[in-house]
């Protein structure tokens, strides 16, 4: 068992708790021992994409964590919390609700290259400890700046470019999810008391605070609500299984039928094939001359059989990821 389980994360689960869920079904299953990881935190409160790692694939899982995620949440305005979604204490409030014209014009403002800060209910380090153990500790936890990356954000299931009245009435008769309408309004347009958006978003981006500053763009507050990953590298929910899924396959002794294989985790790397000598080299930690290879990341392979994670400099080899299989 060499590859991938992507499962759906139901609320209330962490990702720890998701990896000891595979380890049991393969238990259950009669699978033996393997190791097991996953490819990258997603909080309890968060649903979604949670690649796992079996085997040999653990040797990739540290690819996922430097992988674009995709994003739908929603953003409740008009109280942040401390934790920046619906388990924190409530510390600021405003009266003011946006029109969804208004959320369309500050969005190309959050698209790009942006700075932003981490809450301070995160996994991050501050000074060797956790920066969520020193607010919960009640500590004043600051942390750095940093620069993230959104490559797109838009309201799910209703383009920006139909944000006028018009268009938010026919999405209010048709029961338009992503959008939840406020009591009044301004100028002719209603007010909204939340809306769901989707984000695609470079490693390191927080969703929350993302939210965060979207609201104070708006001359308001709001905090999530809800949030669900939809995509991780090269994983998305229609390849994700629930666990009662993989509890059913387990009892069933059909997990092979869910895991994914090893090169699924790399589809953006290119193959390159090997003879049995030239394969051989590698697994001995040789380093290849003469490859006739464009330079950078490949995934070296004898017939079906992945040998290494390699780099291509030059006409020459090195393995970065050696697979023992």
């Amino acid at each position: 068992m060499h590859g991938w389980i992507i499962l759906d994360k139901p609320l209330g689960l962490g990702s720890t708790q998701g990896v000891s869920a595979v380890k049991r079904a393969l238990r259950q299953g009669g699978y033996g021992k393997a190791k097991v990881g996953h490819g990258g935190t997603l909080d309890p409160l968060a649903t979604g994409v949670l690649p796992i790692a079996v085997g040999e694939a653990t040797k990739l899982a540290g690819r996922l964590l430097d992988s674009d995620k995709a994003y739908d949440f929603t953003i409740r305005f008009g109280a942040q919390t401390d934790t920046l979604d619906a388990e924190g204490i409530v510390i600021a409030t405003s009266a003011v609700r946006p029109t969804g014209a208004e959320v369309a014009a500050v969005l190309p403002r959050f698209t790009g290259p942006i700075a932003q800060v981490p809450p301070a209910y995160s996994a991050l380090k501050v000074g060797g400890e956790r920066a969520y153990d020193l607010a919960r500790a009640g500590e004043d936890v600051v942390l750095a700046t940093r620069n993230v990356t959104v490559h797109s954000l838009s309201a799910a299931r209703h383009p920006r470019e139909s944000w006028d009245l018009r268009g938010e009435r026919e999405s209010l008769q048709q029961g338009d999810p992503s959008l939840r309408w406020g009591d009044g309004s301004r100028d002719g347009a209603e007010l909204l008391d939340e809306i769901t958006l989707t984000a695609h978003v470079s490693k390191g981006t927080y969703i929350r605070s993302l939210a965060r500053d979207i609201a104070l763009a708006l001359g308001t507050v709001g905090h999530v609500t809800m949030l669900r990953r939809t995509k991780a590298g090269p994983f998305d929910l229609s390849r994700a299984i629930s666990l009662d899924n993989l509890d059913r396959a387990a009892k069933a002794r059909e997990l092979e039928h869910l895991l994914l294989p090893l090169r699924a985790g790399l589809d953006d790397i290119p193959a390159l094939s090997l003879s049995p000598d030239q394969a051989g080299a590698l697994r001995q930690g040789r380093v290849l001359a003469g490859i006739a290879a464009a330079d950078g990341l490949s995934f070296a392979m004898l017939d079906d059989t992945p040998v290494a994670l390699i780099e291509v400099r030059d006409g020459h080899v090195t393995v970065v990821r050696g697979f023992n299989l």
